[in-house]
């Protein structure tokens, strides 16, 4: 695995002879959090780039393009190890579940792929998955990068059956009661008293379902990269609109899915590890 600690410290404590604790700390976490958001910045990055760019008579298509750039960029990962294979299991796991959903979404027309591709399976451009494997990527990078805690944490089967019940939720709404805000309302009696203990310099506390709502927002604002660059279109939007706040919601639960699925190879610890971040002993913050 890639050591970054020795980096880490080094650029806590220059930053600390410098700035105010409070705005080192906050500069440290946007680098932390952009170091295990990697693979999905990456991966927007390339939608971006190649929306700019590419031309309709290249002779690749623009979604092979990308499947391409994911499927080097995966394989990158592994090599320099940015991920562990434990967190390739997961993101594995995440290609089988996106890749239902997607099939499904699509051919119940709640959202398209609007270009043509070599790779595509029942209209699902191949691509499309290792969106959902950035999901993963991030959340079993994030735990590791931070050494999260969780505290006190819920019964894992019952969590297994939150997770089930959510997926479920998003095919079966197609056909009875969307269950959605019973579900989020599920979320917090489940989870409503687990704080996340998380590492920057010092250890830091939140709770997980304030943290769930913060990232869905983030997430809300990285899918409109791609309905905004019409790599896909909602049923009944225009190319290039933005998707409505709703997808919130949405992403908010699919988190929820993504922890639990993490879950399954990682499993949740709520032990304290001993301090070994840039702010590791008195004498480094004197």
């Amino acid at each position: 695995m890639l050591q970054t600690r020795p980096l880490e410290k080094h650029l806590g404590r220059w930053m600390r002879t410098r700035l105010s604790h409070g705005l080192a700390e906050f500069i440290m976490f946007g680098l932390k959090m952009g170091w295990a958001s990697l693979f999905g910045g990456l991966m927007l990055g390339a939608i971006i780039a190649s929306k700019a760019f590419w031309q309709a008579d290249w002779p690749i298509a623009r979604y092979d393009a990308l499947l391409g750039f994911a499927l080097v960029t995966q394989a990158l990962f592994l090599i320099f190890r940015l991920e562990t294979f434990e967190e390739a299991k997961v993101i594995l796991l995440f290609h089988l579940t996106g890749t239902v959903m997607e099939w499904f979404k699509v051919s119940a027309g709640s959202w398209a792929y609007p270009e043509p591709a070599l790779f595509k399976l029942f209209d699902v451009p191949l691509f499309s998955v290792f969106m959902y494997a950035s999901v993963g990527s991030f959340i079993a990078r994030v735990i590791r990068l931070f050494e999260m805690r969780f505290a006190p944490y819920p019964p894992i089967g019952l969590t297994f059956l939150l997770a089930l019940a959510i997926y479920a939720n998003f095919f079966t709404h197609h056909f009875i009661w969307d269950l959605r805000l019973a579900l989020i309302a599920a979320t917090v009696a489940v989870y409503g008293r687990t704080m996340i203990s998380y590492r920057v310099g010092r250890r830091h506390r939140v709770n997980l379902v304030l943290a769930g709502a913060l990232s869905s927002f983030f997430l809300w604002l990285a899918e409109n990269i791609g309905t905004l660059t019409g790599t896909w279109v909602y049923s009944g939007k225009h190319v290039s609109s933005f998707a409505s706040l709703s997808k919130m919601g949405s992403w908010y639960l699919l988190l929820y899915v993504a922890f639990i699925t993490v879950t399954v190879v990682v499993r949740p610890r709520s032990d304290e590890p001993a301090a070994e971040g840039y702010e590791s002993n008195r004498a480094d913050r004197e």
